[in-house]
């Protein structure tokens, strides 16, 4: 064998499994399930997906910049018909003691007495009181509780999405809300101003049928 046939040789070895695999069958494209159609929605009551359910906080950072956090884990219920999508309710508690940020000293902190008071205050829980239906968005107007106190506040929400999950076969609803709040209404008040009074709360959270 010349030197010249090497490489010929060498490049047919790498070309071989390629080339056995052309015409076998390639794995399906799993289909997309949900669609923002309120048609798909079977009334009833769900059950919050706490491991598809997140509330995603942002903060300004000493003048510098916005700083980021995650409180994953919501659980709770919606109760929803769609032929009276004004009379849905919705509640849901957030286990504090999931905060995540990109620091771990910070998750620490974020537990303490001086933010969320894990320790005495492990939960933070919203329950509806009202809901203006425009389309596919609504306002829902509700009660916070946080750290003890309860205020009221106001979610942008929309629907984004309902079907079959084709993981576990349930019937599921998904929704994405934003808000705002205040965290010195709530006893908030380590390292203001420095650190932002106004929260923004960005919600995505999915709800599974339970009956």
């Amino acid at each position: 064998m010349t030197n010249r046939l090497l490489p010929v040789l060498a490049l047919a070895l790498v070309l071989a499994p390629a080339a056995a695999g052309i015409g076998h069958a390639q794995p399906a494209p799993m289909p997309v399930a949900g669609a923002a159609d309120p048609a798909r929605i079977a009334a009833g009551t769900y059950r919050a997906d706490p491991s598809h359910t997140q509330i995603a906080f942002k903060v300004n950072h000493f003048g510098f910049n916005a700083y980021h956090g995650l409180l994953p884990g919501g659980a709770g219920t919606l109760a929803i018909d769609p032929a009276r999508p004004a009379a849905a309710t919705v509640a849901i508690e957030i286990p504090l003691a999931g905060v995540v940020t990109t620091s771990e000293e910070l998750n620490g902190h974020l537990k303490s007495a001086d933010f969320f008071d894990v320790a005495q205050h492990p939960m933070a829980r919203f329950r509806s009181t009202s809901v203006v239906v425009d389309g596919l968005s609504a306002r829902i107007s509700g009660e916070l509780t946080l750290r003890g106190v309860t205020r009221p506040v106001v979610l942008d929400a929309r629907f984004t999405g309902a079907g079959v999950n084709p993981m576990n076969k349930a019937a599921t609803i998904g929704f994405e809300a934003t808000t705002a709040i205040q965290r010195s209404e709530f006893g908030i008040a380590y390292a203001l101003p420095a650190v932002g009074d106004r929260v923004e709360l960005t919600i995505t959270a999915a709800f599974e049928k339970a009956q």
